[in-house]
């Protein structure tokens, strides 16, 4: 298929996916790195509310905040 061809049904709304090699997909800049914090249980126990309130895990809500923060005082880098 042409990529003009597969640019059109991508914007007709048509389901790509089976079109597209997945096996050698990476998400540049994404690389994830384990990292252990010690928090408060108070700040564990208002990260879970939240989190719970939005339909996410804490690390999902950790990690949404910290990227806002980081955006918010352009500390972060690709």
């Amino acid at each position: 298929m042409k990529a003009h061809d597969l640019d059109s049904r991508f914007d007709d709304g048509d389901d790509i996916i089976d079109e597209l090699d997945l096996t050698q997909a990476r998400r540049p800049l994404r690389k994830q790195k384990r990292v252990n914090v010690d928090f408060p249980t108070w700040m564990i126990d208002s990260l879970d509310r939240e989190a719970a309130r939005l339909g996410v895990t804490r690390q999902s809500i950790i990690k949404i905040w910290l990227a806002e923060r980081l955006e918010q005082h352009g500390s972060h880098s690709h």
